[in-house]
C-alpha cells in the first residue's frame, strides 16, 4: 500500500491565509460583499448588472494571479500532485457542486467570512465540511488504501 504524505508548508500557508484575509476584509469594506468563491464565480457567469460583473471579474483575476506570479518568478507553474484518478476528481467536483448549492456557499464564504461574523449557519456548515473531509481522508488513506 502506497503511503500518501501530506506536505507541511507553514510559510506558504501563512502568506496565503493573510492574503485571503486581506481580500476578504477589502471586499467587505469596499463593496459590502462576502468573499465566497463559488458565489463570485456564479455571479460572474450570470451577472445581474455590469457593475456586478466587474468586481467579480477583478476577484477572479486576482485568484488567477497567484500561479501566474509564480510562473513569472520561477519560470514554471507550481507543482500540484493529486493522489486520485480523473474519475474520482470528477465525482468529487460534482459532490462539491451539489454541496455548495444545498449548503448555500462554500468553504471560503462560510469558513472565512461566516465564522468571523459568528453566523450559526456558517459555523455549522464549516464543521460539516471539516468532519466530512476528515472522514473522507481517513477512508481513502486507511480503509481503501489509496
Amino acid at each position: 500500500m502506497e503511503v500518501i504524505e501530506t506536505a507541511f508548508t507553514p510559510w506558504a500557508s501563512l502568506i496565503g491565509g493573510l492574503l485571503i484575509g486581506l481580500g476578504t476584509v477589502l471586499l467587505m469594506a469596499m463593496r459590502g460583499n462576502v468573499l465566497g468563491a463559488t458565489g463570485i464565480l456564479a455571479g460572474f457567469m450570470t451577472p445581474s448588472s455590469s457593475s456586478d460583473w466587474g468586481w467579480r471579474a477583478v476577484m477572479i483575476a486576482g485568484m488567477l494571479s497567484g500561479p501566474i506570479a509564480i510562473l513569472l518568478f520561477t519560470g514554471g507553474f507550481p507543482t500540484i500532485e493529486v493522489p486520485v484518478n480523473r474519475w474520482m476528481m470528477i465525482i468529487g467536483g460534482l459532490i462539491v457542486g451539489i454541496g455548495v448549492t444545498y449548503g448555500s456557499g462554500c468553504t471560503s464564504g462560510h469558513g472565512v467570512c461566516g465564522i468571523s461574523r459568528l453566523s450559526p449557519r456558517s459555523i455549522t456548515a464549516t464543521l460539516t465540511f471539516m468532519l466530512t473531509a476528515g472522514i473522507t481522508v481517513y477512508i481513502l488513506r486507511h480503509v481503501i488504501g489509496g
